[in-house]
This record gives structure tokens, sequence and C-alpha cells, in this order.
């Protein structure tokens, strides 16, 4: 073989390169940056960006940020048609922000001609969201410092003017106390609000109406204090939405409801959060029971292939789709059945606005995965439609409906309406094609995931997380149409999928079950955990009473498998009280097989033979001969009691007849109490029970009483995980 020269050498590593760099660009280098590859990290604040606010307002001429702390959606919709009106109505230079994105050591140096607006949801037992907690705890720390180094004395954000909203629930003891706080701990601080602190009630179901009857004399008072003159509002996009004609819906850079673009690569890795759901298999599902007009889904997620992990007492969040039926009628009436797998482009007019959803992408998919088109309407939304209806007439019932409270609630809040059909109903025979694709983006939030109380206890499995979810739907007097749950009925579809029905179509709806390119296939669902403080005793042998009728009784099976593993391990456990509640013991009584002692006769050789037994109908340790007298179930049958017509027997009637074991388990031996359930009726009559309860035996007066309560929930003795 010839001697190669060093010339020969030079040409040959440089082919070598040039050849390796042809064939690598685009794997190794030369990336095209997505900007929801990151989703998963953050929802906003992408690393390199400028945490400070106001440099951000200045670089893109802001005087109004709107921050939110959301925990579902809604502060964060509340926010955006904050920012919105702001900038149609009176010429303001608004952007939104998530309050995580942000430092706030600079807010001592706002000027007073900007303004600052808070949307704050509470979260919880009076607890910040989870994007806003960093903000609470600085902005509440005693010896707080900003940048200039004032304190509390030296009133630092003197020059500040803010604006306050919050979104609470009246079922819960610490009713909005997020925006109470926060508005508290800035006036202290020296910061002038502008308004009153408003609070929206969703517990009385007035959210809505609390937040335009709030913002109207705020507007009103902001424009006196910043000079500013309200114009009439026109139509300002905030998305531009462009047709792909030179992309087809299948090509490998179109998003068809994956998430991130690692969903989308197919090499979707951990962390797994509310940016980037893990892709579950589901290991079992069945029903609990079920019957004319409920089902009850219990069902086991397969952890064991991520990096999730939980304790007993968390939550798992599912990620949901729309129904086939939602989006074929949404698609009908705006007149885009014809373009459903046409591809667009969504991208933001002004750069601190964020596409909320993934592109390219379709329509079929921004509305299937991303749009919560079955979502309540606001009177605020449908008076922006207004100036798009298809006829005159259609016009003026729009901008009645808008304007008109009582009309509002009679015709669309008390029928449930969706956006879909309120079009159907005021003008059923022409499209809406007019509405902008942008406005809808922009009116219609983010499909959010749904929060259930984890089943089983992660010391007896680990690697399966167990859901109790009765799947919902409401009949509406007088409506021709029942509202169906999305998410539980999505679920329903994916259990009767994994039990062999070929075409699954729970109460008539049909889902893309298989998931975008059938990445779900094989009975997979998209979820994530959020922790909770929803705890056992760190100590097993302290006594536990937990309140949990119906489908609350979920994260109370997780308690009691949890203390029923601790004595199998060899561990003493203390007193383990369930008062447990559904209206009749042979229809659904959830989990009756293991709360019970065991059957004493065996399953008969015929019954050993049959193709359908499966492990679910094998003899199951019953957790009360494992437990003996530390575990005792006390149940409510509402609706079984032939001789009572007018009274029916719920939990708090149990937990009065037990009064005295009660008390003396949380008066002496310091017991924790546990709630779960309805937070509008049951929960508050069980807290008002217990009140009675420990007035009565321990002969105090009712407020005596009322503060024994209040401290035993200050202390978390008393825990609840209700919802409304």
């Amino acid at each position: 073989m010839a001697q190669l020269d060093t010339l020969d050498l030079v040409v040959l590593v440089i082919l070598i390169f040039g050849t390796a760099a042809y064939f690598t660009k685009g794997t190794y280098w030369g990336v095209q940056k997505d900007p929801y590859a990151n989703m998963m990290t953050n929802g906003h604040a992408k690393s390199g960006r400028s945490r400070n606010i106001l440099e951000k307002m200045d670089e893109t001429s802001k005087n109004c940020v709107v921050f939110y702390g959301s925990q579902t959606g809604t502060a964060e919709d509340y926010a955006s048609r904050l920012a919105k009106e702001g900038s149609s109505r009176f010429g303001l230079k608004t952007m939104t922000a998530d309050l995580e994105d942000y430092d706030y050591e600079n807010l001592d140096t706002f000027p007073g001609d900007k303004v600052v607006m808070f949307v704050l949801a509470t979260y919880g037992e009076g607890e910040p969201t989870d994007n806003a907690v960093d903000f609470y705890e600085f902005i509440n720390t005693d010896d707080v410092t900003f940048s200039d180094g004032g304190g509390v004395f030296e009133k630092p954000l003197s020059n500040m003017k803010f604006v306050a909203f919050g979104l609470g629930n009246n079922t819960y003891e610490h009713y909005n106390s997020m925006v109470r706080r926060v508005n508290a701990a800035l006036v202290k601080l020296g910061a002038q609000r502008i308004g009153a602190a408003g609070e929206g009630d969703d517990g009385a179901g007035t959210m809505e109406e609390d937040f335009l009857a709030w913002k109207e004399p705020m507007w009103t008072e902001l424009s006196e204090k910043m000079d500013l003159e309200e114009r009439e509002a026109v139509y300002e996009p905030v998305f531009s939405v462009k047709d792909r004609d030179d992309l087809d819906a299948e090509a490998d850079e179109v998003y068809l409801g994956e998430p991130n673009a690692k969903h989308l690569a197919g090499k979707s890795t951990g962390p797994y959060t509310s940016h980037n759901p893990y892709i579950a298999p589901i290991a079992e599902s069945r029903e609990n029971f079920t019957v004319a007009d409920r089902n009850c889904l219990h069902m086991e997620i397969d952890i064991s292939g991520s990096n999730l992990t939980y304790t007993t007492g968390d939550h798992i969040a599912i990620w949901p789709t729309n129904s086939g039926k939602e989006v074929d009628r949404f698609l009908t009436i705006l007149g885009l059945s014809s373009k459903r797998h046409t591809v667009i482009d969504v991208k933001a007019l002004d750069p601190t606005s964020k596409v909320p959803f993934p592109t390219p992408t379709t329509y079929d998919a921004a509305i299937r995965y991303h749009m919560e088109i079955c979502g309540p309407v606001s009177r605020q939304f449908i008076s922006s439609l207004a100036p798009f209806s298809p006829s005159d007439a259609a016009k003026a019932e729009m901008t009645k409906l808008g304007t008109d409270k009582d009309y509002f609630q009679e015709k669309i809040s008390s029928q449930y309406l969706n956006i879909a059909q309120v079009f159907e109903t005021i003008e059923p025979s022409a499209a809406w094609s007019n509405v902008p694709f942008s406005i809808l983006i922009e009116g219609i939030h983010s499909i959010q995931p749904r929060y259930y109380s984890i089943s089983s206890s992660s010391l007896a499995q680990k690697k399966q997380i167990s859901i109790t979810a009765v799947v919902e739907e409401i009949v509406v007097q007088g409506a021709k149409h029942v509202v169906k749950g999305v998410t539980t009925n999505y679920l329903l579809a994916l259990k009767q999928k994994q039990n062999g029905e070929p075409h699954p179509d729970p109460h008539g709806l049909t889902y893309a079950i298989t998931g975008p390119r059938n990445k779900y296939d094989g009975i997979h669902v998209p979820v994530h955990v959020r922790h909770s403080n929803f705890k056992l005793p760190s100590d097993p042998t302290k006594p536990i009473i937990m309140v949990g009728p119906g489908s609350g009784v979920a994260p109370f099976r997780g308690f009691v498998q949890e203390r029923v593993e601790q004595k199998k391990q060899g561990q003493p456990v203390g007193k383990t009280i369930l008062f447990y509640g559904c209206r009749r013991s042979t229809e659904d009584f959830l989990y009756k097989d293991e709360w019970e002692l065991p059957v004493k006769s065996p399953l008969s050789p015929s019954t050993l033979k049959s193709k359908e037994l499966t492990p679910r109908h094998l003899p199951s340790q019953k957790y009360a001969s494992i437990l003996g007298d530390k575990f005792q179930l006390i149940t409510a049958f509402s609706r079984e009691d032939p001789s009572s017509t007018t009274q029916k027997t719920y939990v708090q009637h149990r937990l009065k007849e037990h009064a005295q074991e009660v008390n003396s388990l949380l008066q002496y031996q310091h017991a924790n109490f546990y709630v779960c359930g309805d937070a509008s009726n049951m929960a508050r009559e069980v807290s008002q029970t217990l009140v009675e309860i420990i007035k009565d035996q321990r002969k105090l007066e009712l407020k005596k009483a009322e503060e024994v309560v209040k401290t035993m929930r200050a202390e978390n003795q008393y825990q609840e995980d209700v919802w409304s």
C-alpha cells in the first residue's frame, strides 16, 4: 500500500469531518429549536430569559403587568381577560406574567406610571397555588428586603400602584385567603391599591358575576389615577392563525396532540410534571358499581416505567381529551369541518404573549387536545363574539346575552351550555364562520388535567396508582341535553376498550383513546402526580378518624391499606375508624369486599374453573381481619331504611352517634381527623357536627368549641381533601 503524504492526510481528514458533519446535521448540530421543547420545565420562562419584570416591561414598552397565581388555569384566564380589556378599552400596554417566572426584590423600583395587577387563586386549605408559592412566601416574610435595602418600616413599595382580584370558594374555611394576605402585605409595604380587592366565589357559583361587578369600578378608579381615556373596544387579535397548505397533517413536524417536542419525537423523558405527562399503561380497569344513573370506575395506573413516585394521600392528574361528539359539534357550527385536518401555524403577535399549545398543528388537534370546548361560557366572551354573528338577529341576541345578567343566567348558565351549543341555540341554521379562530384560542382556556385522590397506599403498591372515580353527568331540567363529565367519560371509554369493547362509546360519546399517532395504543393515559398535604400521621400508633362518603372514600382506602401493610410488617398501629356512606349497601357500597371480614365459604370448584375468574375475583385479604379491633367501619346508607320517609341517614349522623368515642380519641389520644368529599354540603355539616360533639362532650360554650376545631385545623389535626 502506498505511503500517504501530509497533503493526502489533510485532505482525508477534511473529507471525513465534512461527511460526518453532513450526516449529523439536525441530530447533533444545526437542530432547529422548538419553542415547546422545554415546556416540561416551565410554562413560560425559559433558561436565559431575564427574571427582571421591569426590564421585560421596558423592552416591550409595557405599562401594565397582570400577574397570575393559577392552579387549574382559571386565574390565568381571568388575567388574560383583564390584560385584553385594559388594552382594547383603555389603551394600556398590557402583558400577563406567571408569578414563578420573575423575581420580586425589585418591586420597590416600580415607577408610578406603571401598574401591577394580581389575579390570585386560593388552593386547598388557604394555600397559594404552586406557581405562586415563592412570591407568597417572599411578600409575607417578616424581614422582607428589597433591592434598595428597604424593609417594612421604610414602606419600600410606596410608588407601586396595584390591583387585586382573588378566586376562592366559600365552602372552604380559608376563603380567598391568598388575595387577602397578599393585599394586606402589599399595603403594609406601602403599595397603593386601586379599587377594592375583589373576591370571586366559586362555591356560590358567582365567580363570573363577582369578577364583572368588581372590574367596572376598578377601571373607573384606575382611569382617574393614570389619566386613561376609555375608547370603543375593537377586537385586536393576540395571535395570528395561518393555514399551512405546504404541510400535510401527517408530516413529522406537525403536532397532532402531543404536548411538547419530546412527545412529538416519541422520546418522552421525565421529569413528568404538569407540563409533561407520562403516558402510563392502565394495568387494570373495572366498574365498582353500575346503576341506572351512575357508574363508578376503579383503575390501576402502572408507573413502573417512569420516575414518578407518590406517597399515600397524593393526587394523580389525568390529562383528558374532548369527546368526538363535541369536537364535531364545534367544527361544524364554525364551518371548519372541511378544514379539520388542515395544518395551521399559530404565532403570538406580541412578544409577551404565548401560544397555549405547540404548533404547527391542525384544527382538529387543537380543539380535541388543547381547548376546553366543553367548559362554561362567560358573558364577557359572549359580548366579544357578538360582532362576528352570522346575522343581525343573532348579533342582537348575543349582545343582549352579554349585557343582561339575568337573561344570560336563564338562557346560558342555568342550561350549562358550552360555546358551540350557544351558537347552535342562537343560530342553528348558519355556520358561524365569521368568528376568527384566534378569538376562540384567546377566549377558551386550555384544557386542564383533572386531579383525583389516589386510592392506594405507596407502601403497599409503590409502582401502581389506584383511581376511584364516579362517572359524572348533570341532568338539566328542561334541557334537551345531558352534561357529561369530560374526563370520567374518557376513562370509562378506556375501561370499555380494555375490557373487550371494540368501539367504546360511553353514553354516546367517542374518544380518540389511542392518542395522537396511536401513541396511547395498548390502553394508556397521560398522567402526572401532584403531592398533597393530606397525610397520615408519621406515628402509625396515632389513632385516625376518617369521614369519606361515596368516592370520598378513595384516599381512605389508601390510608387503611397503609396501616394493613404496617401491621403485616410487624409495626403496631393505632385505632383506625372509617365513617363511610352511600345510598344502599347492595347498590353502591365501594370496596365492600375489602373492608369486611373474610367470607367463610370458599369459592366453589365450578367458580374456580370459570373462564371469568380473574385476580380481582379471588379471595382478598380483608382489612378488618388483619387489623382486628384496630379497624372499625361505621356505615350510613341514606336510602336503605324503608321506615324513614323524610330523614335520611348520612355520615354526620353516624358521627354524632359515636360522639363519646370520637371526642375521647381527639381529646386524650390526639387522633387525626380527616374528611374527603363534597365541600359545599357534607364537609361543612361534618365540621358543624364535630363542633357540636366537642361542645357537648367537653361542656363548652359554642364559641369555645369552634375555637377548638379551628386550632385542630391550624395544627393539621383536622385535614380536608374536598371539592365542590
